[in-house]
């Protein structure tokens, strides 16, 4: 799928805008702790598929709008999704030491902001 359109490509930064609630540098420092690290499916590789996507939201970020190209904006609807379909199983009780919580901040999406 191609970027689309103007509205299409808007609803994919606002969408994007309301997922990821952390800055770049809260997502940086964050992705650089052991928690971080130690959260995730792994690929084979040393890091987690999450991990690798929160250096790569990080880019996003960091990158001005009119810059992204259709490939970026294939991953903001990625990370979209994963933290819609995560923030669905949310586990009862405080989830502020927790690995769903820790997963989905290297998602770019901090629930107890």
């Amino acid at each position: 799928m191609s970027g689309g359109n103007d509205e299409e490509r808007q609803d994919t930064l606002d969408r994007f805008g309301e997922a990821v609630n952390m800055t770049a540098g809260e997502l940086e420092k964050w992705l650089d702790s052991d928690q971080s690290r130690e959260v995730g499916q792994k690929d084979g590789g040393g890091e987690s598929t999450g991990h690798a996507s929160g250096r790569r939201i990080v880019e996003l970020l960091r990158t001005r709008k009119g810059d992204l190209d259709d490939s970026d904006l294939a991953h903001m609807r990625k990370v979209t999704g994963y933290v819609r379909r995560h923030m669905a199983q949310r586990p009862d009780g405080d989830v502020s030491d927790t690995r769903w919580r820790y997963s989905l901040m290297n998602w770019g999406h901090d629930p107890e902001k």
